[in-house]
């Protein structure tokens, strides 16, 4: 996502040897959408795959529709005669035959159900199009009768120390109960765990973080308090905050698998290197601590929501 628009300015030169880096590292799983961009993200990956579609686990999504002429304006659409329109348009940018796994974006029940809307997205797999099924910010109630028309195969929503209500909404355990893998995206807290961003005039004017909640007035100094605490445990292991708080992730399920998002080869290797910490079980609980369940819940809405679909 970052990679063409919500937090700051576009480089794609460096786009693409970062991604080159990553799949040279064995970093294979790409997770892009339709409406980054919009549009240009999967562009900027038909670029990259020529040549190595086959190296490549393709992710991209539909559902969130943008007004090019207002970027600012979204919609959700999940009606079948969208969602065959926007494969195909997906599949044109991609540059490719088949999307190893499609995702619903969003869901918005007055545009179809989702039992309508799954059967229209098991058409496409029928057809070679799509391999594998995923929804994005789904309900636990949701997924299972998803899951009852067509096997879902992965379900992304957010989740890192910073956003926990996976945990206490039915999310995890109903991916469990499926065997339905499951995706965080954000997992090092839209960055702000990295410990890099310390005041909000650290974002871009055109850094979509400005709108969130979290990040505005009292809210920013009480989470970069937080924070703290998470700096504190990485600088006693000698690694990074970013490696522990994706170490956390990696360490709650070998069934999830995160999707962090970087634009520089030398973050990534930051990244990578987190998949050889091991947590002791201390560590968890002084993280749980700091970190409890309800953090930020207040305001979970706004973040995960509005700025994609404008309400």
């Amino acid at each position: 996502m970052g990679m063409s628009e919500f937090y700051g300015a576009v480089d794609n030169a460096r786009n693409l040897r970062t991604l080159e880096h990553a799949l040279d590292h064995g970093i294979n799983f790409l997770d892009t959408a339709d409406m980054y961009g919009p549009h240009t993200n999967e562009e900027l990956l038909g670029r990259f795959l020529v040549g190595k579609r086959e190296r490549v686990v393709l992710a991209t999504k539909f559902g969130i529709v943008r007004d090019l002429e207002n970027p600012l304006r979204r919609g959700v659409d999940n009606t079948p005669a969208y969602i065959r329109a926007a494969c195909e348009a997906s599949l044109k940018r991609l540059k490719v035959d088949t999307i190893d796994l499609y995702y619903m974006h969003r869901h918005n029940p007055s545009s179809a159900p989702i039992e309508e809307a799954v059967g229209a997205m098991s058409e496409l797999v029928a057809e070679g199009k799509v391999r594998y099924l995923g929804l994005s910010e789904v309900s636990a109630s949701t997924l299972r009768r998803a899951h009852a028309v067509h096997p879902i195969s992965a379900l992304q929503t957010e989740y890192s120390l910073w956003s926990r209500e996976p945990e206490t909404d039915g999310t995890l355990t109903a991916c469990g109960e499926l065997g339905v893998t499951f995706v965080p995206y954000s997992p090092i807290g839209r960055g702000f765990l990295t410990g890099a961003i310390t005041k909000f005039e650290d974002f871009a004017p055109d850094d979509f973080r400005r709108q969130l909640p979290r990040f505005q007035g009292e809210n920013f100094q009480k989470n970069l308090d937080v924070v703290r605490i998470l700096e504190k445990l990485a600088r006693e292991r000698k690694i990074t905050p970013v490696q522990l708080a994706l170490a956390w992730v990696l360490a709650q399920s070998e069934d999830i698998v995160p999707i962090p998002g970087t634009t520089r080869a030398e973050h990534l290797d930051e990244l990578i290197g987190a998949v050889n910490i091991n947590i002791s079980a201390a560590e968890l609980q002084a993280l749980a601590k700091a970190f409890p369940t309800d953090a930020a819940a207040g305001d979970r809405y706004y973040a995960t929501m509005r700025p994609f679909i404008g309400r």
